[in-house]
């Protein structure tokens, strides 16, 4: 199912000058290989001329979407920033690099000499894990700081999987996927792959993989609050309340204690707490639960016994679960149900990858650290507690507003736009002007870098390698992919600036700093890490920096060579074969994989039964009235890619979603203008009446609101919409992981 191929600047291709480039997108867990054509020609003035589906892809086999399609209108944008920029008043100029970073030194020792480095924080988003130089190096930039803590589009995104894995697991990042290329029924929740690829879960092309679920006898279900473009493809669409999964979920392994159909196949002597499973979810039947997920006794036991007659189930809940009231609860019950009835760590069922390239993020475990003390800390204005060294994204805001000891003064933004992404985010918007020292990493001069000091150009999808790290974690496949930069960068790319970072905010002068040596030294605690002697390995290259971290990784992977003790895999491998290189399906490895201090599934966990009777409460008050959930679009990819015209140009797609009924009822009109109230704000949007939502459910894109004062954001701006997140309370989170809940918001509507 390969999607329309867009070619991405004026100049046509021509087959008889034109060069080639194999290039893999950064864009999304899809890692669709693309061939790039680019003229000839000095190389100031080689353009993209197309971009299409590399066919002979291991991975992708051809599949592009129009995100992936638009690589070299990205490249090209005349909006992205390619120099230095240094903010003096309301007035931006170029500068150079060195007078980039003295700038940042004098703005950075000043916070330092008055209110330490406890005045320091830093934003990441999430671009930082499709990055060649952002994941590998971050904590060079962050760990020298001494910064208490940072904040992330994490707790906006994932968070109740990092929890519910670190304790299930024993790692935070060790997040089983479903092999659906092996499956004969997924039950697919709170996800819509067609507009989203993959979400912790790589693979292209989803939607064949439905068809070819169903074309061999196998049965999709989608339980969503909407009927998505996912849920039209696949053989059934369950509408559910939103922030009402977890009570479904607990319901469906109720019945399965019920009919005596607990096993654990395979796993038997490794699982522990079946009987307090039992005992938590006792009281969640089906006939408990049907009033509040809006779901039918009669279809949660019809579900349950077809997920118990399946040959090889796969699970799957992803951001609708994760980024509600009870999303923890929700999360943990995915796994919880895979693996008490034996579709767990086998093929086509939920399982763990055996990636290539050994992940940075599996380093730590509880085997080595012990088991997580969530609360270790509350943050300094509203006592929200840490979890997994985090709180909510939205405390930012109030952080840098209140005065007093441990007030944020300095904050370093890396490759993301709270302004937009942020519940609550006019208070965020408001409170960034007092920032003493903001330094910025990124590509646009956009609605949250307008506040910046100081802003570092980010390097465009083709003039960077890339060979990606974290998402083989979420794949069912152990493959890998090499990709050299199509365009040369001649300035220091984004490991090198957090390494100088880094050192600046340790208190030193930016001249003192040996970039090499201290990459050497982060590389050296790699090889430690896995048992290596450092000295014996780095003679072995003639440079550092991400690339050499990359071998390393393939390395001392599964498939590597460990540095000559084995027959393996190195780098090279994969430099020489453009293609790349395909090493299988997943395997049964839990037994290897879990790394809790046992090696033990602990099902249940105290901490997570504490949140149990908050949700026996909802049986009795579910809600009445409107309430909010957002959206996603396949050409858009949270904030950043509404700068480019292929993207955004067609119908408009920044509406309020309402069902007939509803519009009905509160005398809306298709295409009007319409209010929308929350406790946090109110905003004027363009309704769409469409039967895809549930009545008593709106819907509302995320990741607009392009109309702030003082961006670069020329195309954007020509489609601002409405920022979905001024109607999302700061305060209305996921209890056990502090992650927004920003599906499920009550909400008024009336015509504007």
């Amino acid at each position: 199912m390969t999607l329309t191929e867009s070619p991405a600047t004026t100049p046509r291709p021509d087959p008889t000058r034109d060069s080639v480039h194999r290039v893999t997108c950064p864009l999304c867990e899809c890692m669709c290989g693309l061939d790039v054509h680019v003229s000839s020609g000095e190389p100031t003035a080689q353009r993209v001329t197309l971009v299409r589906g590399a066919k002979d892809d291991v991975w992708s086999k051809g599949y592009i979407c129009p995100k992936g399609s638009a690589v070299g209108h990205l490249h090209e944008d005349p909006d992205r920033l390619r120099a230095p920029m240094v903010r003096d008043g309301d007035q931006w100029r170029e500068v150079t690099w060195e007078q980039a970073f003295r700038r940042c030194e004098e703005l950075i020792h000043g916070v330092l000499e008055r209110d330490g480095p406890s005045a320091f924080t830093a934003f990441v988003g999430n671009p930082a894990g499709h990055s060649f130089s952002l994941s590998r190096y971050l904590s060079q930039m962050i760990i020298p700081s001494g910064m208490p803590h940072i904040y992330s589009a994490g707790t906006v995104d994932q968070w109740p999987k990092n929890v519910t894995s670190i304790l299930l697991y024993g790692n935070q990042w060790l997040i089983p996927t479903p092999d659906i290329a092996r499956t004969d029924y997924w039950l697919l929740m709170g996800g819509n792959p067609h507009a989203s690829g993959g979400s912790l879960m790589a693979k292209p092309d989803v939607l064949d993989e439905i068809e070819q679920i169903r074309a061999r006898g196998g049965k999709v279900v989608v339980v969503d609050p909407r009927r998505t473009r996912t849920a039209d493809v696949a053989d059934e669409w369950i509408g559910i309340q939103p922030g009402t999964d977890a009570a479904w979920l607990l319901a469906i392994v109720n019945v399965f204690f019920e009919q005596d159909w607990i096993d654990l196949g395979h796993l038997v002597g490794m699982v522990e707490g079946v009987e307090s499973l039992r005992e938590a979810c006792a009281v969640y039947t089906p006939e408990a639960v049907a009033a509040l997920t809006r779901v039918e006794a009669e279809t949660t036991r019809r579900i349950a016994a077809e997920i118990h007659e399946a040959t090889a189930a796969s699970i799957y809940g992803r951001i609708g679960l994760c980024n509600q009231e009870f999303g923890t609860l929700a999360s943990w019950m995915v796994d919880v149900l895979a693996i008490v009835n034996g579709h767990f760590d086998r093929p086509g069922t939920l399982m763990f990858a055996n990636p290539v390239p050994f992940p940075l993020v599996w380093l730590q475990s509880t085997k080595v650290n012990g088991m997580p003390q969530f609360g270790r800390w509350s943050s300094r204005v509203r006592g929200a507690p840490e979890v997994l060294g985090q709180v909510p994204a939205s405390c930012l805001a109030e952080e840098i507003a209140t005065p007093g000891p441990g007030q944020i003064k300095g904050l370093i933004n890396v490759a993301a736009n709270p302004v937009l992404s942020v519940p609550d985010s006019a208070r965020l918007d408001e409170a960034l002007p007092q920032l003493e020292c903001m330094i910025a990493i990124d590509t646009y001069l956009n609605e949250t870098t307008r506040h910046a000091h100081v802003i570092f150009p980010g390097p465009s999808p083709l003039e960077t390698p890339h060979f990606d790290d974290l998402l083989w974690g979420f794949a069912t496949r152990s493959a890998g992919k090499w990709t050299e930069a199509v365009f040369p960068l001649e300035r220091p790319d984004e490991w090198e600036i957090l390494i100088r970072l880094g050192q600046i905010m340790a208190g030193k002068h930016d001249v003192d700093t040996d970039v090499a040596a201290i990459d050497d030294a982060w590389f050296s605690l790699l090889c430690h890490a896995k048992g290596l002697d450092p000295t014996a390995i780095l003679p072995m290259y003639d440079a550092g920096g991400p690339k050499r971290m990359i071998d390393w990784s393939i390395r001392v992977g599964p498939f590597g060579d460990m540095y000559g003790a084995r027959d393996g895999m190195t780098l090279a491998d994969f430099e020489a074969e453009s293609n790349g290189i395909d090493c299988g399906p997943a395997i049964p490895r839990a037994a290897e994989a879990v790394c809790s201090p046992d090696g033990r599934i602990h099902l249940v966990h105290d901490y997570l039964l504490s949140d149990l009777p908050r949700l026996r409460d909802r049986l009795a008050a579910p809600v009445d009235g409107l309430v909010l959930v957002s959206r996603r679009h396949l050409r858009s990819k949270n904030t950043w890619l509404h700068n480019v015209s292929v993207l955004v140009k067609g119908k408009e797609r920044c509406t309020l979603m309402i069902n007939p009924a509803d519009a009905a009822r509160l005398g809306v009109v298709d295409g009007s203008s319409v209010q929308v109230r929350s406790l946090a704000g109110s905003i004027i949007v363009p309704a769409e009446i469409t039967d895809e939502m549930l009545t008593g459910i709106v819907s509302l894109p995320h990741g607009w609101g392009h109309d702030k004062t003082g961006t670069r954001l020329s195309i954007a701006r020509e489609h601002a919409g409405v920022n979905s997140n001024l109607l999302a309370p700061g305060e209305f989170v996921d209890v056990l992981s502090g992650n927004a809940a920003v599906n499920g918001i009550p909400v008024e509507v009336a015509p504007a």
